[in-house]
């Protein structure tokens, strides 16, 4: 087995290579043997709409009936249905069937034991377990049954959204799960929606399911511009991350949605507190405090975060690609549907435009992401060595360490980390001034050249 396909937030892998029938049956005897010590018995399990998930859910199913476990049966679905009916059905986990954003080849597992998907370390226990073959012994056969949870899902939403007056939005399904069933919602809802790339297709043949991505939404921009839209809403591959355009075709990053959203939640739940990922901008961190909140940044990361929500108790968090958190009237775990829907509420109730809430938040500028390749055994300690330099010569700027390093001063930060998911270091960059910008990348790149002894290219 390729154990690469064991990552911090998931199991992912090239489905005809990494995730062979008898790859998924190890898999599910891991699981099997790992749920075991806390007494699962039964499970939902869901799947995405890539040409690879039917194999691989038959595949793993038939292994976990093997060890005895009940099987709930949730279809193709979006991965916060699969967590919706961890909430709400009398079960104790459940396994999503999806690689979210990777291209159509790909596949895997998001696995959850109780309400609580799998830490990092407990997926590298998995890894560990299929190495050993150390499985528990089936005792007796488990069962399965088909089960319907969208028209839940939707009522459940509907219960928690109040749209007061009529909102048009485009919508871009990406050829993803939720084009099965988002029309009804926004319908329910009193919405006027255009929707694009409604049917599934796990060949994805119009565009990556990567909302993150700019350039994967001009479709959904050049609908927003031509019908006169208040919003365009676009959706990843298993509808937990967000993307958004405003009503004047613009894209915005997800760190400044997470923004608006804050501000409406603290008007009405002061000090409350708001967590962003370390790759967040400066200004949501400056923003919640000013807005009566407690900024709490973070590592990044979806099981870090849902960790980091339960243990601050926080009403709202986000990740820059999209993931948004809601505790706040909600369940905790990432809807990118939810997400959309609490953004059209906050402006349904306002005599503003989404353009109008922008143009009050800061401007600041903010670079792509750098990368430098590095080996998967050198990059942990290549960010050991180039945080030592910077601390020898710090200047006006203060370090933070909570994942890889944040260099920070009034005008602007920079950080340099580890990727979780690929052999490099990642370089993200933002200042309030051109000028600012240019110095601080300046004084970034001779530090991390002289700490690493490589020229870097950004």
């Amino acid at each position: 087995m390729n154990e690469s396909i064991f990552r911090e937030y998931d199991i992912r892998g090239i489905a005809d290579t990494d995730l062979t029938d008898e790859d998924v049956s190890n898999i599910a005897s891991a699981f099997a043997t790992y749920s075991d010590k806390f007494n699962v018995k039964k499970i939902c399990v869901g799947r995405d709409c890539r040409l690879s998930s039917e194999r691989i859910f038959n595949a793993l199913t038939d292994k976990l009936i093997d060890y005895g476990l009940s099987i709930f049966d949730v279809g193709i679905v979006t991965t916060p249905v699969l967590y919706f009916s961890l909430f709400t059905m009398d079960v104790d986990g459940g396994i999503m069937i999806t690689a979210s954003h990777n291209p159509p080849d790909y596949n895997g597992f998001k696995a959850s034991i109780g309400k609580n998907v799998l830490s990092s370390n407990e997926i590298q226990e998995l890894k560990i377990l299929i190495r050993k073959k150390d499985y528990i012994i089936p005792s007796e056969k488990g069962s399965i049954e088909k089960i319907y949870m969208i028209d839940n899902y939707i009522d459940d939403l509907n219960k928690r959204i109040s749209i007061s007056k009529k909102i048009r939005v485009g919508i871009d399904c990406a050829n993803t799960p939720i084009g099965l069933f988002v029309n009804k919602v926004f319908t329910k809802l009193g919405c006027e929606s255009y929707i694009l790339f409604e049917e599934p297709d796990g060949n994805f043949p119009n565009h990556h399911p990567d909302p993150s991505i700019e350039s994967n939404l001009s479709s959904l921009k050049d609908l927003v511009l031509q019908k006169k839209l208040d919003i365009g809403i676009a959706f990843d591959g298993d509808g937990d991350r967000l993307g958004v355009i405003d009503n004047e075709g613009c894209f915005i990053s997800s760190d400044i949605i997470l923004l608006i959203l804050a501000k409406s939640i603290l008007a009405s739940n002061p000090e409350a507190k708001i967590i962003g990922e370390v790759k967040c901008t400066k200004v949501l961190f400056d923003e919640v405090l000013k807005s009566g909140g407690i900024p709490i940044m973070w590592k990044t990361g979806h099981s870090k975060i849902k960790e980091k929500i339960k243990e601050e108790n926080a009403l709202l968090a986000g990740e820059l690609s999209g993931h948004i958190f809601f505790k706040d009237k909600h369940y905790g775990y990432d809807d990118a549907l939810y997400a959309a829907l609490r953004l059209i509420e906050i402006i349904s109730n306002s005599d503003k435009k989404l353009s109008d809430f922008l143009s009050e938040i800061p401007n600041v500028i903010t670079t792509p992401e750098f990368r430098i390749e590095f080996s998967e055994e050198e990059k942990f300690s290549a960010v050991d060595k180039i945080i030592k330099e910077f601390q020898s010569d710090l200047r006006d700027y203060k370090i933070s360490e909570i994942d890889g390093m944040r260099l920070e001063n009034e005008s602007g930060w920079a950080l340099i980390r580890a990727s979780n998911t690929q052999p490099a270091l990642t370089m993200r960059f933002e200042s309030d001034s051109i000028e600012n910008l240019n110095i601080l990348q300046k004084y970034v790149k001779d530090k991390i050249e002289k700490a690493i002894g490589m020229k870097c290219k950004f």
